[in-house]
């Protein structure tokens, strides 16, 4: 369903990637693969300032002002000229008046003079720095005969210490957060809370963002039951579809849950044309390992251009990926494999990065945290692993991690339990205990 222009073929992008081998694949390779083939969204709306959180930035934001507009007081406190502090002693000054946040004393100050200020107060004519209230001594009016009263309502006169304050000090400069013409925010950001304050200071009401990427997903397998039917012997609860359907949800997209599709050359073709109609991109879980019944790889074959893959990775080394089309629609394909943890796994290493792209979101690598192995980790180098792992902090302030146990890719409790996948790269071999090895911590997932 997607409304960006004609792409390359499979075989185009292949020839491109250097080392492209569909039965012994890297998931670097696979990621370059994947990132070069996949369509940008090019629709774009108009969406309420509040509505916008989540959203994919259409268009670069410049600022048409200076933030802030004037220079003003950081704090409360006096605001004065540098030129009158005196070096080494205490410089006693006159307080002309009060200016408060959002507006600007109006009076003359004079040399010696100094105005009471609030946060925010515009700061006036040649006076360029503040000090802050409780550093200075306060000599009211009536404790003063030596001087004639202030010429308004301010409170006498104050006393700055020696070497309080430097020239400068607690003073915002007009457009030092962004100055008129500048880029606040650039197109492809995922906008956050912040993006959405700072849209606000430039008096934005609207945003220009992507439209919402559609993906439908779906589980196959005779053997899986929705939740609320009965178990029969031999069979297990679907949680691939809800595990996706959580992943999905925190990427913001738009979804259709297609439900569980049994293995039937018919009922799999319904499926994936439905999804293809009304989704740019198709998730599915199961049916793509060698030794199972291949009605889904014989259905998706036949419906578009799928490449099936054998990545050096676990766990999640079967997977397909393509696009295919139906009257006159058109979507990505991501077939991922059945096994509960290879879902999410395989999901975090390809299908998050493409989706985003797919959005026209800026692509941003993943934070990594290094962490000690609490315990020696078996590898073979030849492949990317990924392992369930639970961060903690040690008593000398560094990250330890340790495994959750068997790694099985059927055990969907342990990635639960854990909170990061330990990334153990294609090269690597078995890591000694103490070594520092990469966790992709979960909570930096969208």
């Amino acid at each position: 369903m997607s409304d960006a222009p004609a792409l390359p073929s499979l075989q185009d992008i292949a020839s491109c990637v250097a080392g492209y081998d569909p039965n012994a694949l890297s998931v670097e390779h696979a990621q370059q693969f994947i990132e070069r083939f996949v369509p940008r969204v090019g629709a774009v709306e108009q969406l309420a300032l509040r509505a916008a959180l989540g959203r994919v930035l259409a268009r670069d934001l410049v600022s048409h002002i200076d933030v802030p507009a004037n220079d003003n007081s950081a704090m409360d406190g006096y605001a004065l000229r540098s030129t009158d502090l005196k070096s080494g002693a205490p410089t006693v000054l006159r307080v002309a008046g009060t200016g408060l946040a959002g507006q600007q004393y109006e009076g003359k100050v004079a040399a010696g003079e100094c105005v009471r200020i609030m946060t925010g107060a515009v700061m006036q004519g040649d006076l360029d720095t503040v000090v802050p209230q409780e550093f200075v001594v306060l000599m009211p009016a009536a404790q003063d005969d030596s001087r004639p009263p202030p010429r308004s309502t301010g409170e006498g006169h104050i006393t700055v210490p020696a070497g309080i304050v430097r020239p400068g000090d607690n003073r915002r400069l007009a457009g030092e957060d962004l100055a008129r013409g500048e880029t606040a925010l650039a197109a492809g950001r995922v906008l956050r809370p912040a993006d959405i304050g700072l849209a606000a200071s430039l008096g934005r009401a609207e945003l220009p963002v992507h439209r919402r990427l559609r993906v439908a997903f779906f589980s196959t397998g005779d053997e899986l039951r929705s939740i609320g039917e009965p178990l029969d012997a031999g069979c297990v609860y679907d949680s691939n579809r809800y595990t996706i359907h959580a992943m999905l949800t925190r990427l913001g997209v738009e979804l259709l849950d297609l439900g569980v599709v049994r293995d039937d050359p018919g009922a799999l073709e319904a499926a994936f044309r439905s999804a293809c109609e009304n989704a740019d991109a198709v998730i599915t879980s199961g049916g793509v390992s060698v030794g199972e019944a291949d009605h889904t790889k014989q259905v998706m074959a036949r419906l578009g251009e799928v490449a099936f893959w054998r990545i050096a990775m676990r766990p999640g080394r079967p997977m397909a990926f393509g696009r295919i089309a139906s009257n006159g629609h058109t979507a990505v394909l991501f077939g991922l494999p059945g096994n509960p943890v290879a879902v999410m796994v395989t999901f975090y290493a390809f299908v998050r990065g493409a989706l985003l792209a797919m959005a026209g979101a800026a692509p941003i690598a993943l934070p990594l945290l290094r962490a000690r192995a609490a315990l020696a980790i078996r590898k073979k180098p030849g492949r990317t692993e990924y392992q369930r792992g639970i961060v903690t902090r040690a008593a000398d302030g560094d990250w330890d991690v340790a495994l959750t146990g068997a790694q099985g890719s059927g055990i969907l409790r342990s990635m639960s339990v854990a909170n990061g996948l330990v990334v153990l790269r294609h090269e690597q071999g078995s890591v000694a205990a103490g070594e520092h090895v990469d966790v992709l911590p979960f909570d930096g997932l969208l």
